[in-house]
């Protein structure tokens, strides 16, 4: 083999080695860049308006090179009428390019920037028509087949823990809407796949918008327990029958809450007060503890159907499972009421059982 030869195969590996690995490189995906509409439309104007001082500067100072019907001369005023019927595709005709070199200009630069110009002008309206239009086509579908879902109101770091649980136990994400009053919160549920609307939970008209009428669940984690208690009652005004769970700080406005229409209500403060403690008492009822709260791993509490196989048998004979309490008839009865002694057929459990096992 010559050395030419050679050094062709060499140039040769190394060319594919170069593209193989830009092939193969992993770009980044960097995040969309979004802009209010008002903004959009700012600088959608600002770029017309820029199109519209180009021709006026290229009319003006090559004056000489066009005449005025009126009075044959081109004032800055007439550059910018000429300009701007121009760029309209007006075109009244009154002023006029007499010289060679300003109606090549014309050709070759002020008629690409009447179309860049038509071209801003008319997108602009189509992009508003049409992304206001699938908005609206959008908004109707899923107001149409939105129906026994979850309504949570708050996005912060309890609710974000709620609605990870409401998954993780076979909720469908599509049936989980969220309210928040922050931007960064909706974009955030937004971007993890779930239906999102901003506002003020204390209005009406932005409860309806989540259809809380139709809803099954509520789940109410506002950072203010006065917030809270006048979500609670206006949500249980619209809708007698959900099931609605809230989250108060202090534990001297649960019963309040309760007789606003909660269903459940989880004191945080004092729950995270409780874990604290019994930590400091004994590190491993902490764990056990909050491995119970945690999902996907360790031990999992879980409620489920009593199977067939197990009626008639005690809480303490159920296998692979440990039974905390049976719910019979709408009433929870923990596992050591003589009343459930047995399982019967529509009872349900309430057990610990291995993550992987749920």
């Amino acid at each position: 083999m010559s050395e030419a030869d050679s050094n062709g195969e060499v140039s040769g590996l190394r060319r594919r080695r170069r593209q193989a690995a830009w092939t193969s490189q992993a770009l980044v995906a960097l995040p969309a860049r979004t802009s209010s509409p008002g903004r959009e439309l700012g600088r959608r104007a600002l770029i017309a308006l820029g199109l519209l001082t180009i021709i006026v500067m290229l009319v003006y100072f090559d004056r000489d090179a066009y005449t005025d019907n009126y009075d044959q001369r081109v004032s800055f005023i007439d550059a910018i009428y000429y300009a701007t019927v121009t760029i309209t595709t007006t075109g009244y005709g009154d002023i006029t390019p007499i010289a060679p070199h300003s109606r090549i200009i014309n050709a070759i630069v002020v008629t690409p920037l009447r179309i860049g110009f038509l071209v801003l002008l008319v997108g602009t309206t189509l992009e508003v028509l049409a992304n206001e239009g699938r908005r609206m086509f959008r908004d109707g579908r899923w107001r149409k087949h939105m129906r026994n879902h979850v309504v949570v109101i708050g996005y912060g770091t309890k609710g974000k823990s709620a609605v990870e649980t409401l998954k993780d136990n076979g909720t469908n994400p599509a049936q989980i809407v969220i309210i928040d009053a922050r931007p960064s919160a909706v974009a955030d549920a937004n971007l993890r796949g779930y239906a999102a609307i901003q506002g003020d939970a204390t209005n009406r008209d932005i409860l309806r918008r989540a259809e809380i009428i139709k809803a099954r669940e509520v789940i109410i984690t506002l950072d203010r327990d006065d917030s809270a208690i006048l979500v609670t009652l206006t949500v249980r005004q619209l809708n007698p029958s959900a099931h609605v769970v809230v989250a108060v700080r202090e534990d001297a406005n649960t019963s309040l809450m309760r007789q606003s229409g909660a269903n459940a209500v989880v004191t945080s403060s004092e729950a995270v007060g409780r874990l604290l403690g019994l930590s400091a008492v004994s590190p491993n009822l902490g764990t056990v503890i909050e491995d119970l709260l945690s999902s996907k791993e360790g031990l999992e509490i879980g409620e489920r159907q009593v199977k067939r196989e197990e009626v008639g048998l005690s809480p303490d004979e159920v296998r692979g499972e440990r039974v905390l309490a049976v719910v019979r008839n709408r009433t929870l009865r923990r596992f050591y009421d003589p009343t459930v002694a047995a399982l019967e057929t529509g009872d349900q459990v309430v057990v610990v059982r291995h993550a992987d096992e749920g």
